[in-house]
């Protein structure tokens, strides 16, 4: 007879067991039905063996994964960029920068003005009144010594050097959507993870409160998960906040509002983005090709150059070429004929040149060629900057894709068996339940390590993507 009892709760663990196997697994997706489960549970467990809910305040699930992740009408981080790109707020107003520095190169293209001078003299308040003179005359200033060209030639480096400024701009715009990316697919990821942790505890607790039921079990055993559930509870709390943290980031960054929905489409095991050369060597030269903010640094070089020649071009003589017409009109009194009125009309050229006596524009020249070697100082150490962002972003991919590998491979699976081992040998009184917690603690360690090594190797990728200065898609 107690044989018979013995086989009989056997075949009730062996079913229990093979439940919760075919429920849910560690990598497994929720499912509808697992989480409509999740109330049969509630209403079923209960620490002394009655139909009372004892466990229904620590079993309040946190939202579904699907509410943020969508692999089909999901955004990407390409999608994002693009938007970030076409919408983010800082980055309209730098590129305003731009249209500024096309009006200055306009303005450098203007001729200066003419002037154009009236004078009227009289002699009324000094006791002539028959006296009085006009003229009106016209001034030209000439730019000798090329002036203007080299104000164009300056202008024209000011723009491009604010174009790749932009260009910089948006290399690092594109660096942090993708950063904020990979953050939000980890905390999407250990949030998944958690739920399914979560239900897997659940339904564990099905079976351990049969155990209690039928005296195999002590009642604690029951408290102990509820205690494991609440702290999963807590930890998606935790992780979901997280996430909605992220995602506003990224909504600010792309210039979405605040409310608009945002779906993940990504996963963090198998990021979209361009795989690495093939060397190191190859990654430097691509970018020492493609990063705008070199490029900056050599138009800030160009730029320097071009105010030295305008410094040079400024210091000649100011030639201004004059014209003058005058009418005047003298009255003389005392002549044998009595009064008499003459008129006159003249017509005058001349030309007016500054005298570069004290002011040669020595202090702009001097200025302009310190700002020439700041420049080239500042170039240099922009191309030791990039090769070693290049290095250390590529070393970093390298070191990431060995860990993943080995967590995948190793790891985790080997977490895995353990789990379900331990899970079977508990069935048959082998182990307690505090050994299967303790395990499975470990796994969820295992699993929160592995994430972390997914995502570092997820943004290791985009940063040796930004390093290298790679188009945005």
């Amino acid at each position: 007879m107690i044989f018979h009892q013995r086989v009989s709760r056997t075949f009730r663990y062996a079913i229990a067991l093979s439940l919760l196997f075919s429920a849910a697994g560690v990598y497994g997706q929720r499912t509808t039905e697992s989480v409509a489960a999740d109330a049969n549970l509630r209403r079923e467990i209960s620490l002394n063996g009655d139909s009372r809910p004892e466990l229904s305040s620590g079993l309040v699930l946190s939202p579904t994964v699907a509410r943020y992740f969508d692999p089909l009408q999901g955004s990407s981080s390409i999608d994002l960029i693009g938007r970030a790109l076409a919408s983010n707020g800082e980055l309209a107003a730098a590129r305003l920068d731009i249209e500024r520095a096309r009006a200055r190169l306009r303005q450098a293209g203007l001729r200066p003005n003419p002037t154009i001078d009236f004078e009227y003299a009289t002699g009324r308040l000094v006791g002539a009144p028959g006296e009085y003179e006009t003229s009106i005359g016209l001034a030209v200033p000439l730019e000798l010594g090329g002036k203007r060209q080299r104000r164009i030639d300056l202008a024209r480096a000011q723009l491009e050097a604010a174009e790749a400024e932009i260009a910089d701009r948006e290399r690092q715009l594109t660096s942090e959507v993708r950063a904020n990316y990979a953050e939000a697919l980890a905390a999407l990821r250990e949030l998944r993870i958690t739920e399914n942790l979560n239900d897997i505890d659940l339904q564990t607790a099905r079976f351990v409160q049969v155990r209690v039921n039928e005296g195999e079990s002590a009642p604690i055993e029951v408290s102990l998960l509820k205690v494991e559930v609440d702290r999963l509870r807590s930890r998606r709390s935790l992780l979901e906040g997280r996430l909605k943290a992220s995602l506003l980031k990224l909504k600010i960054l792309s210039g979405m509002s605040t409310d608009e929905l945002l779906r993940l489409r990504e996963d963090l095991d198998t990021p979209i983005l361009p795989q690495p050369p093939a060397s190191v060597e190859g990654a430097i030269d691509i970018a020492l090709r493609n990063r705008p903010d070199l490029r900056l640094a050599r138009l800030t070089e160009e730029v320097a150059k071009a105010g030295l020649r305008l410094a040079r071009a400024e210091s000649a003589p100011d030639v201004t070429p004059f014209t003058k017409y005058s009418v005047g009109r003298s009255v003389f009194d005392d002549t044998p004929a009595g009064p008499f009125t003459d008129r006159d009309k003249s017509l005058s050229f001349g030309v007016a040149v500054g005298l570069p006596i004290f002011n040669r524009n020595q202090g702009a020249k001097a200025e302009a060629a310190l700002i020439i070697s700041q420049a080239q100082k500042r170039r240099e150490f922009s191309e030791q900057l990039i090769r070693s962002e290049v290095t250390s972003a590529y070393q970093r991919y390298q070191a990431a894709q060995v860990a993943v590998g080995t967590y995948n491979e190793g790891v985790i699976a080997r977490s895995n068996e353990n789990i379900r081992a331990i899970r079977a040998a508990y069935q048959i009184g082998e182990f307690r339940i505090t050994d299967l917690l303790t395990e499975q603690r470990r796994l969820s360690d295992s699993q929160r390590e592995f994430t972390e090594a997914l995502t570092e190797q997820y943004r290791a990728l985009a940063d040796l993507q930004t390093a290298m200065g790679l188009p945005k898609e």
